[in-house]
């Protein structure tokens, strides 16, 4: 061979190499920097050109390198962008973590020491991303973004703003621990959580998480049929913001505004949000202004502490409509379902008779501390002062326009009559049950890595609570006062009044019915020690707390009475669990998890007939529960099936009765034990780069699983006949009611353009029970009445573009788009088993809304 020739071969080869290399493959995943769950659709390209793809389902990527280009950009709604630098000769790049908009996300996490991590922590789970509520979730109420995932549904109840309910599993919120950033936000009276107060949370929230069953929660919180977690932004990285415009049907109009500094040179970083909505929601008489408001101040004093003040509130005043009629009545009212009995007219404007008034503002001192490489410690105080209540009317009842049933109150007419009363005292009036608060918190939590394998979390949980509750006249309607003793014998009232000021003329602004104060101590700790070895991960966790309630009665008894004090009643509660995952290989996952709790009864069922009086009855509430699961995990699929079985024992419920003679009684019902199974399976295919198809499954099986009897009678009010006596109540194999045990879902998304998006979501409810009252049962053979199953069809579109060199885009969202018309809540007041017997709400019709957001 000549000399000339072998050059020639040997830059051939050369050359080849080079093409070669020009031409590899980089490749690798796109995670959740805080749940490891895989981010599909995220964007990543080489900078500076147009070479760019996006992950796939399991979040996995390849790219074509081309010689020269060595630095790959990451982008995805909702996080943070993020550059990687490629090394010579690495081509695969493994498990790449972006976080959500914050740089604190870590924090957060190390706070809440409650999020699910994907093939890791041992729950069933369920997750919702800031691209999802933003393209998704129109005028929709916080809770009803849950709706398609399994054994879950919300509702609007009777569709006043912020009135919304979820259920997890047959278990209602009382039974749920809703957090936010760590922080519990069940009301620690009754457990329940009321959205309109939390309005805020859905422009400010990065990840939404779901987990089903007792979960993997390591605070002291009564999650019997779930835990949602809500992680909300904290100071973005890059210096910026967003404006948006929103309008919707029925006169909805939203205005939102976000900004960001990004943090300095010197380590501080502040960002705000806040919006103002008003509309009428769908139903007449449901006029609403809300506004909302988040601002974040932190200051990273090194790469090992941080501290960041955080304060969110959102003042709102808005109509109710609480008042379920029978299906007959919304037929024959000419508004249809949109028919409001609790609205009236006064002076030409419009009073929501039945409203709700209420802000709740919080503000919480977050403390991040990293000790050592191996060791964290974080620590919140935080403090909620709560003002507000809701009102309705009282007395004679009131007269409507014209004197036609479906029309709005005529309060003018009332006020005529008032004003023509001999005496000058009122045959009607307007009062407000004012439920004000005051609540501190602390809580505190360490990290400690003992080896590669073994992880320890501690913590401390204190609370106090103080609730002030009273009824106060709001209006008179033209009359001089109210005349306290027709209400005093009014048969229909479960409160005794004012002893000590029992004859009064009570004007505007007077207190009457009841006036008290709870006060509620908590302290828990919690432990929890986590196993992690290649593929396996398992963890145990202990925790316990002891709840002490107390009751000052300002109304039942004098100021020099003993009594008027209640000592506390404590409740010690705990709870033990455990579980274990196990990665059969890179796709296939099982799990296990089992758990026993005890939980404190509510205030309620504490203290009877809203007296001082201890009910000898009342005692923890009990649940077992155990799980199992598996999940797969590819490129084009991912799906999850989980068993469950739940046994709940010992529930307390206080049912107030009216008799014939129109006393009214207080029943206490207590021993109730009920039965939660079910198989929930879900899944998320993408066939195509540009489409992806989701669903789920669920079927539940929830029961009474015994009578129970002779029923205590605790108190009695307005006569001295003696109360009724019942011998037993039939509830044993009564299906559990107020959520369909039944549900299903589908749901589309099209990436049509690279800069439209198409999407379609589907929810089916089957096998769904009205709400009963338990003093109905008192034969054999009752149940409550089924609800028509019924299945709903929403859409969205997103339009992402340039203006005036800012990334915007148009989102529309229709809502029940074929106008479905459907039983959303029900109740079963006799136990008739028919829909004639029952009383219902039902769910909006068709509703839109369509809205610009500019981001700079």
């Amino acid at each position: 061979m000549n000399k000339s020739l072998l050059i020639k071969i040997t830059l051939l080869i050369q050359f080849l190499a080079v093409g070669v290399f020009a031409q590899q493959k980089i490749t690798g995943k796109i995670v959740d920097s805080l749940t490891n769950e895989s981010l599909p659709g995220a964007s990543i390209g080489f900078k500076g050109t147009r070479n760019f793809t996006s992950t796939a389902l399991d979040g996995s990527f390849s790219l074509q390198k081309q010689d020269g280009l060595n630095v790959l950009t990451i982008s995805f709604i909702g996080y943070n962008p993020k550059q990687v630098i490629l090394k010579e000769g690495r081509t695969n790049l493994g498990a790449i973590k972006i976080s959500p908009n914050s740089n604190l996300m870590s924090e957060v996490a190390i706070l809440g020491s409650n999020v699910a991590i994907d093939r890791k922590t041992p729950v069933a789970v369920s997750t919702i991303n800031a691209l999802e509520i933003e393209e998704k979730g129109s005028n929709q109420e916080f809770p009803e973004l849950l709706n398609g995932m399994p054994g879950i549904q919300a509702t609007k109840q009777g569709g006043g703003f912020g009135d919304s309910r979820v259920s997890i599993r047959g278990f209602s919120t009382s039974n749920l621990a809703i957090m936010v950033n760590g922080i519990p936000i069940n009301d620690m009276e009754n457990g329940s959580v009321y959205w309109s107060n939390w309005a805020s949370l859905r422009d400010v929230t990065s990840s939404m998480q779901v987990q089903r069953g007792l979960g993997a929660t390591k605070l002291v919180v009564p999650s019997l049929g779930g835990t949602i977690n809500i992680v909300t932004k904290t100071t973005d990285t890059e210096k910026g913001g967003s404006i948006s415009q929103t309008i919707g049907n029925d006169g909805f109009v939203k205005t939102s505004l976000y900004v960001s500094t990004g943090m300095n040179d010197k380590g501080w970083a502040f960002s705000a949000q806040g919006s103002r909505t008003a509309g009428n929601m769908y139903a007449e008489g449901l006029q609403f202004t809300g506004y909302n408001y988040f601002f974040n101040l932190s200051k990273r004093f090194n790469d090992h502490h941080t501290l960041s003040i955080t304060a969110m509130g959102a003042p709102q005043t808005h109509g109710q409509r609480s008042s379920k009629q029978t299906i007959q009545a919304f037929e024959d009212a000419p508004q249809g379902i949109k028919f409001n009995p609790d609205w009236g007219v006064k002076y030409g404007q419009v009073v929501n008779v039945k409203n709700n008034y209420f802000n709740k503002p919080i503000i919480s001192v977050n403390d991040y501390w990293t000790i050592d490489e191996s060791s964290s410690l974080s620590t919140v105080l935080y403090a909620s002062r709560g003002t507000g209540g809701g009102g309705s009317n009282l007395g004679a009842a009131l007269p409507r326009v014209g004197g036609y049933a479906y029309a709005p109150y005529d309060l003018d007419a009332a006020i005529a009559t008032n004003k023509a009363s001999v005496d000058g005292s009122a045959a009607s009036y307007l009062y407000s049950s004012v439920n004000n608060h005051n609540w501190i918190g602390a809580m505190s939590t360490y990290n400690k890595k003992f080896s590669n394998y073994f992880n320890f979390t501690g913590g401390a949980d204190l609370r106090y609570y103080e609730g002030l509750h009273y009824v106060k006249i709001t209006d008179v309607l033209g009359a001089d006062y109210v005349a306290y003793p027709w209400l005093g014998i009014n048969s229909t009232s479960t409160y005794r009044g004012n002893i000590n000021d029992q004859n009064p003329m009570l004007k505007t602004g007077d207190k009457f019915e009841y006036n008290y104060n709870s006060k509620i101590l908590w302290e828990g700790v919690s432990g929890q020690v986590e196993y992690a070895k290649d593929d396996v991960t398992a963890f145990v966790s202990l925790a316990a707390s002891n709840t002490s309630f107390k009751r000052i009665d300002f109304f039942n008894y004098t100021p020099d009475d003993p009594a008027r004090v209640s000592p506390y009643k404590s409740f010690l509660g705990y709870q033990a669990k455990g579980g274990a995952n196990y990665n059969l290989d890179d796709h296939n996952n099982v799990f296990a998890n089992i758990g026993y709790l005890e939980k404190a009864p509510i205030f309620t069922n504490v203290f009877l007939e809203y007296k001082n009086f201890i009910n000898p009855d009342a005692k923890n509430e009990k649940l077992f529960s155990y799980e199992l699961g598996y999940g797969y995990r590819s490129k084009t699929l991912t799906a999850n099936i989980n068993l469950y079985r739940t046994t709940y024992r010992d529930r307390a419920r206080a049912v107030n009765q009216t008799a014939q003679d129109g006393t009214v009684y207080t029943f206490n019902l207590a021993g109730v034990d009920e039965l939660h199974q079910g198989v929930e399976f879900d899944f998320r295919y993408r066939p195509i780069q540009a489409v992806t198809l989701t669903g789920m499954l669920s079927i539940g099986d929830w029961k009474y699983l015994n009578d129970i009897g002779p029923v205590t009678v605790n108190a009695q009010t307005g006569s001295s006949a003696q109360p009724p006596t019942i011998a037993k109540l039939y509830l044993k194999g009564l299906k559990v009611g107020n959520q369909a045990q039944t549900t299903a879902a589908l749901g589309l998304d099209v990436q049509v353009l690279p800069d439209l998006k198409l999407g379609a979501n589907y929810n089916y409810y089957a096998n769904y029970r009205a709400d009963f009252n338990f003093y109905s049962y008192n034969k054999a053979g009752a149940e409550p009445w089924k609800i028509p199953d019924y299945g709903l069809l929403n859409l969205n579109a997103v339009i992402r573009f340039k203006l005036a060199g800012l990334n915007s885009a148009v989102i529309a969202n229709v809502n029940n788009v074929f106008d479905t018309k459907y039983v959303a809540d029900a109740y079963d007041a006799n136990g008739t088993s028919t829909a004639v017997g029952s009383t219902v709400f039902y769910g909006f019709g068709r509703t839109w809304t369509t809205g610009l957001k500019i981001n700079f």
